[in-house]
């Protein structure tokens, strides 16, 4: 699945040959609409929508490549969706693990459980192929940004690369950037937050860790570790995290179960045990960051981010202390209301 940059609508895609496009202000609603979008004589295994929200791009299990569709806007509200005619070339040796668009528009990635990343144009021509020398593949992302493409597989580090473009959009080159050091196992997955200056990482070693990416690494300066926390079930099994988009609460899944953690304390907020019939195959935070949603069966299951209200009530709590005027002091008195209030509307305020 995949929630839209705009934060209007998530794409979902399954074995039963659709993609439905859900409008994400139904959420709180008794009745949830989806438009549906099929894929013919094939399924999609992943989704992501394009910057602009006017299309998406699917990958097809049995094509084993890349499809487009266009979203038209029809005058009853609607969509139409059209598949381009011409589908990406097949490249791809081993299965695929995720695919992505930066937000710039400027190129598509793909990756392998191999050891292949591929950064295609928007008409599906290959511009660069990465060789993430992991023994394999079990995550790559695009940094929200757009300017990073990152990996993580059988090795303890995550790998971070640079997309480069000329003044003028062209394409010049992959560079690498710089890498998360610091697990003692394989790392099974990873996020960034959505200013691209945190990231999240999650291993076999059983912990998880948030790191500060803000740096020049051209001066070669590393990302710092700035939090380490315990996650007994990545010792056993494959998990997922998901990081908020103010980075203040790690999600992590395994198997079933969705565990919520405080990233600045390092404490597990909320669990939520055997959500799904079947493994979670994703996990991902709405843009405003106050609903995380989970797939895995057949069903979308959509959770209050009450971690994040927290956090966000201990900020504030912190930052009045501290501020001299009278007009910062009314904002942040504003910002802790709102937080409080939508705590005590979900019976999670606690006294």
């Amino acid at each position: 699945m995949d929630f839209s940059s705009n934060g209007k609508y998530l794409a979902t895609c399954a074995d039963d040959r659709t993609v439905r496009i859900w409008s994400t202000k139904d959420f709180l609603q008794r009745e949830h609409r989806s438009m549906r979008a099929n894929v013919e004589l094939d399924h999609a295994t992943l989704v992501r929508f394009s910057p602009d929200c006017r299309a998406f791009i699917v990958w097809l299990a049995n094509g084993d490549t890349l499809r487009v569709f266009k979203m038209t806007k029809r005058e009853d509200g609607g969509y139409t969706f059209t598949a381009n005619p011409e589908d990406f070339p097949k490249k791809h040796k081993a299965p695929i693990i995720n695919i992505g668009i930066a937000d710039t528009g400027k190129f598509i990635m793909t990756a392998s459980s191999d050891t292949t990343i591929l950064i295609w144009n928007l008409k599906g021509r290959v511009l660069s192929t990465i060789n993430t020398n992991q023994m394999n593949n079990t995550h790559a992302a695009i940094s929200p940004c757009s300017r990073f493409v990152a990996s993580c597989g059988f090795t303890p580090d995550v790998k971070v690369w640079e997309v480069c473009f000329g003044k003028k959009s062209d394409f010049q080159e992959v560079v690498r950037a710089f890498e998360l050091k610091g697990h003692s196992a394989a790392v099974h997955f990873f996020a960034f937050s959505n200013d691209s200056r945190r990231m999240a990482s999650v291993s076999k070693d059983g912990t998880w860790k948030l790191w500060d990416t803000d740096v020049e690494y051209k001066k070669q300066q590393d990302p710092y570790l700035l939090r380490t926390g315990c996650f007994e079930e990545a010792s056993t099994m494959p998990c997922r995290l998901a990081l908020s988009p103010d980075a203040q609460v790690l999600a992590l899944a395994s198997g079933s179960s969705v565990h919520l953690y405080n990233t600045r304390r390092g404490e597990k907020e909320e669990c939520f045990e055997q959500v799904h019939g079947e493994c979670i195959a994703d996990l991902s935070f709405d843009i405003t960051g106050r609903l995380l949603a989970s797939c895995g069966d057949r069903a979308v299951r959509l959770f209050h981010n009450t971690p994040g209200h927290r956090a966000v009530v201990e900020e504030m709590q912190g930052l009045l202390k501290r501020a001299s005027n009278e007009s910062t002091r009314q904002r942040l008195q504003q910002q802790l209301s709102q937080a409080q209030e939508a705590l005590r509307s979900l019976g999670a305020l606690k006294k």
